[in-house]
């Protein structure tokens, strides 16, 4: 079912979009590639500096629980900050995404990216419970909230940014660098720390050596702030303006109403999505650490080079959705996931070298997901409420399935010893994951201008086949 989108201000319905008709950069001169590199540089930097803060929190527990949670089960308090952060990204989900359609993108990612570095960098610069007793854990808690207030937009803005800059050919192979910026954040966070740790003694790591990797987000913050003011909005939204199509008024009732289709398989998909990157990429440190016994140099050394091969895969991943699909990509994921998580984490609690092994194998199963986000997720919604309907359900589904991934792990296993519940867990989120691909529509490729969903179909990959066989 398709909403009325002629608008008050507007009476005469607009004439239909020729979807053949190709706008944005045009990749065949010097000008258009320059473009579609800067958008993706703006774009990537922003994700790169908000799980860059995921990062060095996820190898920081230890020094958060030692400074701001000083009592028993401090890493379990430190492990639930981390998630309370994520329940207030649907809250920011709700303001961003509503504003994203109707001012455009690049205006709220430009206040979230600031907003987003910012927080980061005061938890830097933070006094701790010695100091100033429960005060401290209390700043933190503020501002993990704010990180992920902004949050709320900064991720669904940054992938309706770059899908709808990137051309409908190469959706996949330009959205993956969304997702690289993602991975470098992580990395890039988990080598500062790591290097920190290998520069400093013990007792300087302790006493501030924690604190300067939070503190680079706000130099990191300005430098995507800047890039993105460089560039102009997205040319899907610039045409939605100038066609008068523009959600000028939005509910949430009403993006229920008529969406629930693909807020619904959304929601599947980034339960199966999120429960498998935060059970890797955050809670992995803690798990490898605490639970294996492995050394923290060690644990992050696995971590790194997990991250790095993950990066060094991505874009291939992206472009190959772009030939067979984005469907085919998440079925071969989530299928070998299901597999062989029970093996390799079993694997990785064997010797160093095996941790390595296990790790690298399930990032790379993890890869065909990931590389895949910003193509397949803002292409389920029309151009004129697609802000909105994926920040609004990816930040709903998130909060309740990602940000607590890390803390449910630890608690069953510190209740029950089972060290392998990471990868049960991880098995029920892949299932679900499956049922939802089944009903995820086909659009590689697919023209994301107007205000109907986007079909490949009409002008993606399925429509290519079809004319390929007449």
């Amino acid at each position: 079912m398709q909403p009325d989108t002629s608008q008050p201000n507007h009476p005469t319905t607009p004439a239909p979009v020729d979807l053949s008709q190709h706008i944005g950069p045009d990749l065949t001169t010097t000008a258009g590639r320059r473009e579609i590199r800067n958008a993706t540089a703006a774009s990537a930097m922003g994700n790169l500096t908000e799980w860059f803060d995921y990062g060095v929190y996820a190898v920081a527990v230890s020094y958060i629980a030692f400074h701001f949670f000083p009592t028993e089960g401090g890493t379990l308090m430190a492990l639930g900050t981390f998630a309370l952060s994520f329940l207030v990204r649907p809250l920011g989900g709700l303001v961003w995404g509503p504003l994203g359609d109707k001012m455009g993108r690049k205006h709220i990612l430009a206040l979230t990216i600031l907003m987003m570095s910012v927080a980061t960098f005061l938890i830097g610069v933070m006094p701790t419970f010695d100091q100033v007793g429960v005060l401290a854990p209390v700043l933190l808690i503020f501002l993990r909230m704010v990180q992920g207030f902004s949050t709320g937009g900064e991720y669904g803005g940054a992938a309706t940014f770059m899908a709808e800059y990137s051309p409908d050919k190469k959706r996949g192979f330009f959205g993956s660098f969304l997702e690289f910026g993602t991975l470098g954040g992580f990395a890039l966070g988990t080598a500062v720390m790591l290097g920190f740790q290998v520069a400093l003694s013990d007792e300087a790591m302790m006493a501030w050596g924690w604190r300067v990797p939070f503190m680079l987000a706000l130099p990191m913050g300005l430098i995507g702030l800047y890039l993105r003011n460089k560039l102009e909005d997205t040319p899907v939204f610039q045409e939605l303006e100038e066609r008068g199509e523009v959600q000028e008024k939005s509910s949430l009732f009403e993006l229920i109403r008529v969406y629930w289709r693909p807020m619904l398989v959304m929601s599947g998909l980034v339960i199966a999505l999120n429960v498998v990157n935060y059970t890797l990429l955050s809670y992995m440190p803690t798990y490898l650490e605490g639970q294996l016994g492995l050394d923290p140099k060690a644990s992050l050394m696995v971590i790194l080079i997990g991250e790095v091969a993950m990066m060094a895969v991505i874009p291939f991943a992206g472009s190959l959705s772009d030939k067979v699909g984005r469907k085919p990509m998440w079925f071969a994921s989530l299928i070998g996931l299901f597999v062989l998580a029970l093996p390799l984490f079993w694997l990785m609690g064997k010797s160093f070298p095996l941790a390595i092994l296990g790790f690298a194998i399930l990032g790379l199963l993890y890869i065909p997901q990931l590389a895949t986000i910003t193509a397949t997720f803002p292409a389920m919604f029309p151009s004129h409420v697609r802000f909105a309907g994926f920040a609004v359900t990816y930040n709903v589904a998130t909060a309740i399935f990602g940000g607590t991934a890390a803390m449910v792990n630890e608690a069953v296993i510190n209740e029950t010893s089972f060290l392998l519940f990471p990868a049960v867990y991880m098995m029920i989120a892949c299932a679900i994951g499956l049922v939802a691909t089944r009903y995820l529509p086909e659009t590689a490729g697919a023209s994301l201008r107007g205000t109907k969903i986007p079909d490949a179909h009409e002008t993606g990959i399925l429509a290519d086949a079809v004319g390929s066989r007449s």
